[in-house]
């Protein structure tokens, strides 16, 4: 049900020479670079450990956790929900420039973690 996961760190070119090498035994390698953020997967169509650089390490708004939805209406449903029950907007639901049909909404829940409902397909 996880699409990706996204963790906060402070110094991109130690943290690049850490994970690379690290999880180049696992067989993932660094797929996509977006400034302050970069990926590692298997390849750049499935990009699913991020790792952005902010001032603060451990600050709750580094952690993102993205869930996978079944289709975009289930994404819009996700973001009415969370909104709903006392988390706050972070991204109204829609398509992002990240690829062609990603379209995805972003809540942080009560106490400040960011939380994304991610649908990969058209329409």
């Amino acid at each position: 049900m996880l699409d990706h996961v996204s963790l906060a760190i402070t110094d991109r070119e130690k943290s690049k020479t850490f994970y690379s090498a690290t999880l180049e035994t696992l067989g993932l390698r660094k797929v996509m670079d977006f400034g302050e953020a970069f990926a590692y997967g298997p390849s750049e169509e499935q990009p699913f450990f991020w790792l952005t650089e902010t001032p603060k390490a451990g600050d709750p708004a580094g952690v993102h956790w993205a869930f996978r939805a079944t289709d975009r209406a289930a994404v819009d449903k996700f973001h009415a929900a969370a909104v709903a029950s006392g988390g706050a907007d972070d991204g109204a639901p829609g398509l992002r420039d990240y690829h062609e049909n990603y379209y995805a909404a972003f809540v942080l829940d009560p106490d400040g973690n960011r939380i994304e409902a991610v649908c990969h397909d058209p329409a």
